[in-house]
């Protein structure tokens, strides 16, 4: 029997100090790594390694980590891609832009190698334990496949990143009942991530921003629902 193929990892830092140190503890870890500088040279590399995690710096020259990300989303072969800030930028103001862009987890220096390696592995353990696939969610006018993370809307296609992706699929299977945002922390993001409890909010807008504002709905105090429209 082959052997499984390794996880490629990109790693992005304008330090070339960082960057050789995570190359070393990423390959002795068995992952696929490759390196860029800046922001543009990350998302050039990126198009071509398609890497299963991207660790990113937010202050860089030629182009900052936050506008890689916007970029890497767009991108139709990296939708599924773990985007994880790895800065010296610890104001929330920093950790809202990089999630609202579509990060998946935010992390501050100073680094710590062991930790950061259980991060990494906690979200690619949580990737292998995801939902078994099943046939197409129809909820009105979306359809929404978890086997292959399309979502169509009157039978256009919209591209979701994986997070935005897992939102609205968990809400559209539990049609009109209401979680908070702690319940959706834990359930899309897990206990293995912290993230602040406006990233959801940030994550509703975007999805709403694709679908419209009928599908998701507001219980004002408690949290969102999906609405059967």
């Amino acid at each position: 029997m082959g052997k499984k193929p390794a996880y490629k990892v990109l790693v992005v830092d304008d330090e070339e100090a960082i960057l050789e140190l995570l190359k070393y503890n990423l390959e002795k870890e068995g992952y696929e790594v490759k390196v860029a500088s800046n922001g543009l040279a990350a998302v050039e590399t990126a198009r071509k390694f398609k890497p299963d995690v991207v660790l990113l710096d937010i202050m860089m020259p030629v182009m900052d980590g936050v506008e890689a990300c916007r970029q890497l989303r767009a991108i139709p072969d990296l939708l599924n891609t773990f985007i994880v800030f790895l800065t010296a930028r610890s104001e929330e103001y920093s950790e809202v832009a990089a999630f609202d862009v579509g990060a998946d987890d935010y992390i501050t220096k100073p680094i710590k190698p062991r930790a950061l390696m259980s991060r990494i592995q906690a979200l690619l353990r949580r990737e292998s334990k995801g939902a078994a696939p099943s046939g197409p969610l129809t909820q009105g006018d979306l359809v929404i496949d978890r086997s292959s993370y399309t979502v169509r809307l009157r039978g256009k296609e919209i591209n979701l990143p994986k997070k935005e992706f897992e939102l609205l699929f968990f809400l559209a299977s539990h049609p009109n009942k209401v979680f908070n945002r702690d319940e959706l922390l834990q359930n899309i993001w897990g206990s293995d991530v912290y993230v602040l409890a406006r990233t959801v909010d940030v994550h509703i807008r975007k999805v709403r921003e694709k679908i419209g504002d009928d599908y998701i709905v507001t219980v004002k105090g408690v949290g969102y629902k999906f609405n059967l429209v």
